[in-house]
């Protein structure tokens, strides 16, 4: 587990409270009117959980389509990797984004089939 860790951000604060194999979880405080910047993750699920206050989420759907989300308490939402996104504080909110990364069951990549030696068992 990665120690926890508080960093002031321009909209408010975020603490890392958890990390280890795939998933981390942040708590942010965010202040009325911040933002956080417009990014996307890679590889990473960004799912957003709302102690207090409220927050809008917006993602960039393409076609100039901006999904506009607003929580508030008890609500959350996840926004899948390589999708554009920021959250604006509408109040002073407390959250927590909870990052995820989903494994594919599928991510193999065979050469051969593989072989079995006769006569044995």
């Amino acid at each position: 587990m990665v120690r926890s860790s508080k960093n002031g951000k321009i909209w408010g604060e975020t603490s890392l409270l958890f990390a280890r194999n795939n998933v981390e979880v942040h708590r942010i405080k965010a202040l009325a009117g911040g933002s956080s910047s417009k990014h996307r993750h890679a590889h990473k699920h960004n799912g957003f959980f709302v102690e207090s206050g409220r927050l809008k989420v917006e993602v960039w759907k393409g076609y100039g389509i901006v999904d506009k989300t607003t929580l508030g308490p008890g609500e959350s939402t996840d926004i899948g990797p390589g999708e554009y996104h920021r959250f604006t504080a509408i109040e002073d909110a407390v959250a927590f984004e909870i990052y995820w990364v989903q494994l594919d069951p599928c991510d193999i990549e065979r050469d051969g089939v593989g072989s079995r030696k006769r006569g044995r068992r």
